[in-house]
């Protein structure tokens, strides 16, 4: 079935975070999709809600197959069964593991700039943040393998968080990067904690390489996390599956996750998350050339009209990372005068850290014709900017 992705769908008044603007602004900030669900999806949440009744769900096993099936067909990857743990949430399920699989005060890891919200999970669960800053050159970012070992080695790192694929950048950590960390953290018993909620929104024809599907050998310490929520819209599912190769270390998450109740499914999450899983596939490759096609769009308009703009070349995810080097060092103060002067909303790279501040986050996954509205407010708003500074 055709999706059509142009349908302009109105979001203000609906308790939308991403909407939450005025009247004349244009949001493409929040990691959020402006698009409606696969229809099967719809047609689960549906039915769950005719039958009138909302007592307690257990998660069936016919769950875990739809997440090992999507795994294989998806990504060529034949998970163990039992690895598998239902979870209400990526982030949740990071603050669990840091309470009761770490202890407080110790280091984690964590390559800057890098998902936001990281940052807050981390000193709110009275750990320490260590920042292995990813290297920037030619528009591409990479590992600064020296400074990471001195930072594993460090006794007082217990645990690393992986973001596969990047967000904000967008970019899809190799094989062979993957292979090369997962000797260093294996070296140090340092616990990898890797994120792969953006796992499946890739540009067409790219493929990224899960964690846990390589070699027994070196996964033995880590934590894989995936989630239907980005990849079919459905933030508000709370329903995530957590990748644990390590028996011993699968048990401590479960009884991690259990003491908070975040292993207890809403009344959706569980059908829902199966008709995604099972029936998103079409749905899923026609977003994928839906948003190559907007990150296109982008980087030919900013290349014929913003001359002193470059866009990250992003392999993954439906987020643009946008280099404003030339234009301003502080992307926060930057994105306010884009905002009050233009109304367009973007995400100001200063909340990433790292080399943030020379960056702006635009998110793709919005009809053609709103990204077409974004790019001019952008253009008239910088023009704007740089007549004034």
């Amino acid at each position: 079935m055709k999706i059509d992705f142009d349908k302009l769908n109105d979001r203000r008044g609906t308790n939308s975070s991403k909407w939450n603007v005025g009247e004349n602004e244009l949001p493409m900030w929040v990691a959020d999709m402006d698009f409606q669900t696969v229809p099967e999806v719809i047609d689960a949440m549906q039915q769950d809600v005719a039958r009138g009744i909302f007592g307690y769900q257990y998660v069936p096993d016919e769950y875990y197959q739809a997440v090992r099936d999507w795994e294989k067909v998806e990504h060529n990857f034949d998970v163990d069964p039992d690895w598998l743990t239902f979870t209400t949430g990526v982030i949740p399920t990071i603050g669990d593991i840091l309470r009761h699989l770490t202890d407080a005060g110790d280091n984690v890891l964590i390559q800057e700039p890098n998902y936001n919200s990281f940052y807050k999970v981390i000193t709110n669960n009275g750990h320490q943040i260590l920042n292995n800053e990813l290297i920037y050159q030619g528009g591409q970012y990479s590992i600064d393998w020296t400074d990471l070992e001195e930072k594993l080695s460090d006794p007082q790192t217990t645990s690393m968080f992986l973001c596969n694929p990047h967000n904000p950048s967008g970019h899809i950590w190799s094989k062979d990067d993957l292979e090369k960390l997962a000797k260093l953290t294996n070296k140090y018993n340092v616990l990898v904690i890797s994120d792969e909620i953006h796992g499946d929104i890739l540009m067409p024809g790219k493929q990224y390489t899960p964690f846990a599907s390589l070699d027994e050998s070196l996964i033995q310490n880590s934590i894989s996390l995936v989630s239907p929520s980005k990849t079919f819209n459905l933030a508000v599912l709370h329903a995530a599956t957590a990748i644990t190769p390590n028996e011993n270390l699968r048990q401590r998450l479960q009884v991690a996750v259990g003491t908070n109740g975040h292993d207890e499914p809403g009344v959706l999450a569980i059908n829902a998350s199966i008709a995604a899983y099972t029936k998103g596939h079409d749905w899923l490759d026609q977003l994928r050339e839906y948003v190559g096609k907007n990150r296109e769009l982008l980087t030919e308009f900013v290349k014929d009209n913003l001359p002193d703009v470059t866009v990250v070349k992003g392999d993954a995810t439906y987020l643009a990372w946008i280099d404003v080097t030339k234009i301003s060092h502080d992307s926060a103060e930057l994105n306010d005068f884009l905002r009050q002067e233009t109304g367009l909303y973007l995400a100001e790279g200063t909340k990433y850290k790292g080399n943030g501040n020379d960056f702006l986050r635009m998110n793709l996954a919005t009809t053609r014709s709103r990204v077409e509205d974004g790019l001019n407010r952008l253009k008239t708003g910088l023009e704007k900017y740089q007549a004034k500074h």
